[in-house]
């Protein structure tokens, strides 16, 4: 990184009031940004979400779908059909929000075996 590159963050970002930091919570936590990188191709229905989210419950899956809309990143869409059949897409700021975590999750993939060498070269001392 070039010492004269700068990150410029907002200021209350770091207040613990702040009222971001709930939604930053639940979208960089252990399901967030899969959730939505998984949502990027376009609407799913909650069991191919489950399918192809490997490791979370449907619990997890249920409850962040709902902070999700909740926040305006996801849209809840029902077919009226019998039974109802449920998919879940993202919304225009969920898109938004894809492009950084998915920047974000392209990042981890990239540099996955210089984090395992520095992990084993930790271990090893």
């Amino acid at each position: 990184m070039a010492v004269s590159e700068q990150f410029e963050l907002p200021a209350d970002s770091f207040d613990k009031d702040c009222p971001t930091r709930p939604v930053m919570a639940e979208v960089t936590g252990r399901w967030g940004a899969l959730i939505i990188a998984a949502l990027v191709p376009g609407p799913m229905r909650f069991s191919g979400l489950h399918r192809h989210i490997g490791g979370i419950s449907q619990k997890m899956l249920s409850q962040h779908l709902k902070s999700m809309v909740r926040y305006g990143l996801v849209e809840r869409l029902v077919e009226p059909t019998v039974p109802p059949q449920v998919s879940y897409r993202l919304t225009p700021l969920g898109r938004s929000l894809a492009r950084q975590l998915c920047a974000l999750l392209s990042w981890f993939s990239e540099h996955t075996p210089a984090l395992r060498a520095a992990q084993q070269r930790h271990d090893l001392r």
